[in-house]
């Protein structure tokens, strides 16, 4: 899958340092060649023995190597690989790149590179979340860096949260896209997914039936056409897809700031059941019963999200896909959704309880563009995803 590319790896300091290991291990067994770069504080965490060892080649690690330095070997080093991979990605690596710093090898060769770059970040939960690591990274996006996870899960600090490391094959997967010579190569594309949680009080909330499996299948098959893939999703029933960077969000309003978080983008495609509605006034305890009667709940609309990326004027994506989820008048629904939204196309379905479409394994969709309604038969959600993908690359072409 990767034979006769070369990776420059470079390992920050971090516990998840060790996972490196096992990467360039899987790299090679893709048929990559790896060239090590090794962090001073990536060496708490693995020595350069191991990782020499493992890459059956030199690990890189002083900037003022005298030898290499005389030829620009810095300069050499950050150019001559097809992908420059950082993982881990401390918050630490991921603020120099995003500021210009060059004070060691790792930050140098990566403002020098004109090669691509691929991090996967790692650390606390608490310096992920942290304003200047957010501001850090959509500046590194809008740059054109391609980012892997970082999952959610228990960490050595002891937190839980979004900051784990992606796992070994997640990473190779992205490596693959991030090499491919697919049609959408070197195209950017969001993809929305899954329902929104509206909260009513800490125990209850609004939601819909979608399971995030069609969302899920499409970050699939444009990932498989070369494309980067940002995936934002709300609490879906299935696991994320590999190889794309993540954004977990819960709310519509959270949605919407990711969405903006990850713009610019060439295609959008917005598959997510967002919530029409939230609870003005959600309560921080838990609603009980009263012999007042029923509690009293007022509602106000949740942003539009499809409808104002479609209508910027400044920054919108080539090609915009809503969906449709409808129970009757699918097409007329549909079609008039796409004129009111502003979209270029509309992906509409029958989502009646006695079709089985939601939540189900299955869709049957009406593609509605300028040119009309298309009607495909009913077929796997793999298979709509890869007939969307396949029509997004020809579009972007």
């Amino acid at each position: 899958m990767l034979a006769g590319k070369h990776i420059l790896l470079i390992i920050g300091g971090g516990i998840a340092a060790y996972k490196s290991l096992d990467l360039i291990r899987r790299l090679q067994d893709q048929g990559a060649r790896v060239t090590p770069v090794l962090t001073k504080a990536g060496e708490e965490f693995v020595t350069p023995l191991s990782v020499s060892a493992l890459a059956g080649s030199e690990v890189h690690r002083d900037l003022f190597d005298l030898t290499k330095e005389a030829e620009m070997g810095h300069i050499q080093l950050s150019r001559s690989a097809d992908l420059l991979v950082v993982a881990p990605a401390t918050a630490d690596l991921m603020a120099k790149m995003a500021n210009g710093h060059a004070n060691d090898l790792a930050s140098t060769l990566l403002l020098a590179t004109d090669t691509p770059v691929l991090l996967a970040p790692a650390m606390n939960v608490r310096m992920w979340e942290h304003p200047a690591t957010q501001r850090n990274l959509a500046t590194l996006l809008q740059d054109g860096v391609s980012c892997v996870g970082p999952n959610e899960g228990a960490m050595a600090c002891g937190e839980y949260g979004p900051g784990r490391m992606a796992e070994v094959p997640e990473i190779i997967s992205a490596v693959a896209a991030r090499l491919s010579d697919g049609p959408l190569r070197g195209k950017r594309v969001l993809v929305t997914s899954g329902p929104t949680h509206e909260p009513i009080d800490p125990v209850r909330y609004i939601a819909n039936r979608s399971s995030g499996a069609q969302g899920t299948a499409l970050a699939r098959a444009l990932t498989a056409l070369g494309a980067e893939v940002v995936f934002i999703t709300g609490p879906a029933s299935v696991a994320p897809p590999a190889g794309v960077e993540v954004v977990a969000v819960e709310t519509a309003q959270e949605m919407s700031e990711a969405v903006d978080a990850a713009l610019p983008a060439d295609a959008a495609v917005f598959a997510a059941a967002v919530a029409d509605w939230r609870v003005t006034s959600a309560s921080d305890r838990k609603l009980k019963k009263s012999k007042d009667g029923l509690p009293v709940m007022e509602f106000a609309e949740n942003p539009d999200i499809l409808k104002r990326v479609a209508h910027m004027t400044k920054g919108r994506p080539a090609l915009v896909v809503g969906f449709a989820a409808e129970t009757d008048d699918v097409v007329e629904n549909a079609t008039a959704k796409r004129l009111r939204k502003g979209c270029d196309w509309i992906v509409a379905n029958d989502v009646s309880p006695s079709t089985g479409i939601m939540g189900g394994s299955e869709n049957a969709v009406v593609l509605i563009s300028d040119d009309g309604a298309e009607e495909w038969p009913r077929m796997g959600k793999d298979a709509v995803a890869r007939q969307i993908a396949e029509r997004v690359a020809a579009a972007l072409a």
